[in-house]
């Protein structure tokens, strides 16, 4: 066990709608823990060929409502739920939760760190040893009831052994975050009251400071609690579809109340989401669209509508608040503070009416699902070292999918860990320390780059693939002769209230997105052979949050970010001045994909797929999804990828930034019914379908002209692939000696050849590299790739990356032999040359030193010096230049001579 290990530590509040987990690591500081890209993770819990939880339970729910419980912490007194046409047993489907949190934890650090799990503080001890029970079910260490537990390492589904999982009540939680994060003086003998209104429940509850621990804290005791049950966000949301409901046609109004088929279920929980939404919604806004399915027009919910039916309920919440201060013997003057915490408290009524009716100001957060988590921080050790623990903004997990714990329920098998497609790349690389933060106005939370592509209908995050003739200053094929790096004009400044978190080089053109105080992108244009400002442009559309910048040598794309549900706005520059030529909107899970002059555009709402005009966004064509009985939104798409397509430089994660999707025009759609569809994305044509192909969930990508999927069932996965000219019969690539091998990752690997990462384990420390031709199919060899995550060919050579447990590269040659193995995060510059960040790479202000490496002569390793003060994970470079975000603008350095 390493000294950095020492220092983390997980806090997990399982809450009964959503669940959430604040990361501690070694230098003090906190972050949430990410579940598809989001802080949140829904608790539901949904049996198929195992137990899925979150978001994709929920999506599950959508065919089968009856295997589906939404709320499992509500079933905490029932021994087993009846899920289908089996009873599970209660602590199994939170262990499913627990799990998926474990899971997330080991993605970010590579071990379970030691952990504090909350519980309300009205639990007995018979609910406490159910969670504890589902503690130990789900692989993680047993609960202890003494002492705070030691640090260590402990893989996810290990044997319980060393430190303890630690059982913290939920009010007390909050408490120690308000005290010691918040730094809000409690003073011993006073307390404060915690309001905790989540998804599910109403939970109150009144803590005393008694006094100071042996660490110098205060030390907090419940001395009264109560809430209300049968009051949370969800019955808000009732009451809203209730007042709503009135305005409808009685069929339909009849069919969203009692739905009767899976379709109907479907369309109720559709509803149900986009009701919430215009919720939380109409915490910002004086009025919120909500769709009705079956319906052509959106009906309107106002503020004041909100505030008429969620008055009544939320004053109730308001009497046992007052009631349970009063049981106490306390007055509300004499608390120290009233803290509100969980999801629904975001209301802005619910501080409004605390206010003007208890007399006493309320304190609430941006993010009040988080601080119970962090708060439970506190009751595990202190790092030894570093500054208190403060919030830090969440940062996306490590590249790649890591193999999920076993089920918590034995006799349900888990399937193996899906796999995104080669073209899709996993989140933004996770640094394995924090950040030096920049200057104070800089605390801000970080938008997360934009991948190049995000394949997948299933996963929450939009993505855009940028078609463009790949701009390489000489032959991608030759060293690059590198020199120091020599810094290329002035730095380029963006106003004092904005962020700088978005780079790409296109065409010899740098583009750079700041996210401006109003919600708006500015997009500044740069000449990477000067440093120059061609342009400072700006969306005249707003978002809560941007998710990244594409460009093209025809257009600006600027993508806002969502939730899965939730629409976003996508506004398109012209690169020659900046201003914004058009915009739309679309769903936080919808794809999009540009060749050329067209835009293509997955529409999942409206089961349709789309050619948007680039400059004007006309509709070119349109085709509906094909439907079975029940859905046809259900679809995954992917665009052809050619080996000249990785010739050029790839990201982080591993993806290009600039492939020539010009060279094969052709995208292939994977639908609800199994069909495989074929189309030409510039005139939309039709040019080859076949049936019984596979799923939008089984792993794929399109290559080398051909499909290469990965079906996989209970006898495991096998590799195949379909010629894209002529949609004819498959040819079998590739079968696993044994059913126990699970796919982790399928990329393409240059000229015919693809790689598989494939393990024989749940965790990635079993994985090899297999390298399989598409001519003459069959493994050629594999190689051990132990704990390794991401695979990016060089030409051809292959590079391998890990980030759990601390970065390392390692440059493989054609027949898998090492050439280069050292510390850091590697990255291609084109098929023969190599940048080598040897600090991982981070999304705060900070230095970065840089090597310059080729690739057939990875020994000639040139050390290019220190980029000072920038944003590495958001840089951008080609074969001259690497252009970066700073704290204060942006800044390009030029690593070649001239």
């Amino acid at each position: 066990m390493t000294g950095q290990d020492e220092g983390f530590a997980l806090g997990v509040d399982l809450g009964t709608s959503n669940t959430v987990a604040v990361l501690r690591w070694p230098d003090g500081r906190s972050r949430p823990l990410l579940f598809d890209g989001v802080p949140v993770l829904p608790s539901g819990v949904f049996l198929g060929d195992r137990l899925h939880v979150g978001r994709d339970a929920q999506r599950l729910a959508q065919a089968d409502p009856a295997r589906f419980e939404p709320n499992p912490k509500r079933r905490v007194d029932e021994p087993t739920v009846l899920l289908g046409d089996r009873e599970v047993p209660t602590a199994d489907l939170l262990a499913a939760v627990l799990a998926a949190v474990a899971r997330s934890a080991v993605e970010a650090v590579g071990f379970l760190p030691p952990a504090a799990l909350t519980y309300p503080a009205g639990w007995g001890a018979r609910r406490r040893e159910v969670l504890a029970h589902a503690v130990a079910r789900a692989g993680w260490p047993p609960v202890t009831s003494g002492g705070p537990p030691t640090a260590g390492r402990l893989p996810v589904g290990s044997p319980a052994a060393g430190p303890g999982t630690r059982l913290v009540p939920e009010p007390v939680a909050a408490a120690r975050y308000f005290a010691d994060v918040l730094r809000r003086p409690v003073p011993v003998g006073q307390a404060i009251a915690v309001f905790d209104f989540g998804g599910g429940t109403l939970d109150i509850a009144v803590v005393r400071n008694d006094g100071v621990d042996p660490h110098g804290r205060a030390r907090f005791a419940v001395v009264g609690s109560g809430g209300l049950t049968e009051l949370g966000g969800l019955d808000l949301d009732a009451a809203l579809v209730e007042q709503l409901s009135g305005v409808l046609d009685p069929q339909v109004r009849q069919q969203l109340a009692a739905p009767a088929t899976p379709a109907q279920w479907r369309n109720r929980r559709q509803f149900w989401d986009d009701v919430r939404g215009a919720k939380e919604m109409l915490s910002r806004a004086s009025s919120a669209p909500v769709a009705v399915p079956g319906v052509d027009r959106a009906v309107h919910l106002t503020r004041d509508e909100l505030e008429q039916v969620a008055g009544p309920l939320i004053r109730r919440g308001v009497r046992e608040t007052a009631r349970v201060i009063a049981a106490c013997g306390l007055g509300v003057d004499q608390l120290a503070g009233l803290f509100l915490v969980g999801g629904s408290s975001r209301v802005p009524l619910v501080a409004r009416l605390l206010h003007s009716e208890l007399g006493v100001a309320p304190t609430v957060l941006e993010q009040p699902e988080l601080p119970v988590a962090e708060g439970a921080l506190a009751d595990l050790p202190a790092p030894a070292c570093g500054p208190a623990a403060s919030p830090v903004p969440p940062v996306a997990p490590a590249p790649s999918p890591v193999s999920p714990a076993p089920s918590p329920v034995p006799p349900v098998p888990a399937a193996p860990a899906s796999v995104p497609p080669a073209q899709g790349p996993p989140p933004p690389v996770q640094p394995t320390s924090t950040p030096t933060p920049g200057p104070a106005r800089r605390r801000r939370r970080r938008r997360r780059r934009l991948p190049w592509l995000v394949g997948g209908a299933a996963l929450a995050v939009v993505a855009v693939t940028v078609a463009s003739v790949v701009y390489l200053l000489r032959d991608p094929a030759r060293p690059i002769e590198f020199r120091a790096f020599n810094q290329v004009g002035k730095a380029i400044t963006v106003p004092e209230d904005a962020d700088a978190d978005f780079t790409q080089l296109v065409d010899g053109q740098a583009y750079g997105g700041y996210v401006r105080d109003d919600g708006r992108l500015g997009v500044v244009a740069v000449d990477p052979a000067t440093g120059d400002e061609r342009w400072d442009g700006a969306t005249t559309v707003r978002a809560d949050r941007w998710f990244g910048l594409r460009a093209t040598p025809d257009a600006v794309i600027a993508v806002a970010d969502a939730y899965s549900s939730a629409t976003r706005p996508v506004a398109v520059l012209d690169p020659t001045d900046g201003r914004q030529l058009w915009d739309f909107e679309i769903l936080g899970k919808d794809q999009l994909f540009v060749f050329d002059d067209v835009l293509v555009w997955s529409d999942v709402e409206g089961a349709r797929l789309v050619g948007l005009d680039l400059r004007d966004g006309t509709e070119r064509w349109a085709h509906g999804n094909p439907a079975d009985q029940y859905d046809a939104t259900d679809t995954a798409v992917y665009p052809a990828v050619s080996a000249a397509d990785l010739t050029g430089p790839a990201g982080f994660d591993g993806v290009p930034t600039e492939p020539d999707l010009a060279d094969d025009r052709r995208i292939v759609q994977l639908t609800s019914t199994r069909h495989a569809r074929v189309f030409d994305a510039g005139s939309g044509e039709l040019l080859g379908e076949r049936s019984n192909v596979a799923a939008p969930t089984d792993p794929a990508l399109v290559y080398a002209g051909r499909l290469v999927i990965a079906p996989s069932d209970s006898s495991g996965y096998r590799l195949a692939s379909y010629d894209l000219s002529t949609t004819g019969e498959s040819v079998n690539l590739y079968t696993p000696a044994d059913d126990q091998r699970r796919l982790q990752s399928l990329t393409p690997c240059g000229g015919t050849r693809i790689c598989l990462l494939e393990s024989t384990g749940f965790g990635s420390d079993t994985n090899e590299l297999v390298l399989i031709d598409l001519a003459e199919g069959g493994e050629q060899w594999r190689v051990p790739a132990a704990d390794f995550e991401a695979v990016v060919p060089v030409g051809e050579q292959i590079l391998l990356r890990r980030t759990s447990g601390g970065y390392l590269s390692l440059l493989l040659d054609p027949d898998g032999e090492e050439l280069l193995s050292r510390d850091g995060v590697a990255v291609r510059i084109d098929r023969a040359n190599l940048l080598w960040f040897f600090d991982n790479p981070g999304s705060y202000p900070e230095d970065a030193s840089v090597a310059g490496v080729p690739a057939a002569v990875p020994a000639d390793l040139l050390e290019l010096g220190v980029l000072q003060g920038v944003r590495t994970v958001a840089c951008s470079w080609d074969r001259a230049v690497i252009f970066c975000p700073t704290a204060d603008g942006f800044v390009t350095h030029r690593f070649v001579a001239g």
